[in-house]
């Protein structure tokens, strides 16, 4: 899944860890894949690093006190993958590439056919198609609203959530 509007609101570059902010009911829903035995993998594209706007030190201390703030109440993370080139830079991993989800995949023994991805921007949906997942699913929260509302037509194949919770839900639900 991705990180930024998606398990934390959406804050432009954020890289002060006071103020990650997980969205209501986000840990809950997680708990619940993570139940039924889904591996939670972030994947984020960090481009404030590549545009000099922060460093890797402080994504890491962000993901630090995510990671606090979700294993409090009882959800853990397999890896979180990040991407800090900005776009236009070469990378391996910046979103749309599928690179992190192949490298999970191998990482973990992962099915990337009976695998998800969330997220709330096209590129982590394009992540998801390119790398042959089982459905992609766009939040509306952070750029997801405004993404549904702007370009319905490159959504047919996605699964739209008011949220989290409501992913999860469509995932535990599904066949």
């Amino acid at each position: 899944m991705d990180r930024d509007g998606t398990l934390i609101e959406e804050k432009e570059y954020l890289s002060d860890p006071e103020h990650v902010a997980p969205f209501a009911g986000a840990a809950e829903a997680l708990l619940s894949l993570q139940t039924a035995g889904f591996m939670l993998i972030v994947v984020s594209n960090q481009s404030g690093v590549g545009r000099g706007f922060f460093t890797m030190k402080e994504v890491e201390r962000v993901h630090e006190r995510m990671t606090q703030w979700f294993s409090r109440n009882g959800v853990s993370f397999e890896r979180i993958y990040v991407a800090p080139e900005a776009p236009g830079q070469a990378s391996r991993g910046r979103k749309p590439s599928p690179q992190f989800l192949l490298d999970a995949r191998d990482e973990f023994g992962l099915d990337l056919h009976a695998s998800y991805i969330i997220g709330d921007k096209l590129s982590d949906l394009e992540c998801g198609w390119n790398a042959g997942v089982k459905k992609c699913i766009l939040v509306r929260t952070g750029y997801g609203r405004k993404l549904e509302q702007e370009n319905p037509d490159r959504l047919a194949a996605a699964v739209i959530a008011d949220d989290l919770p409501a992913a999860a839900k469509w995932i535990l639900d599904a066949p």
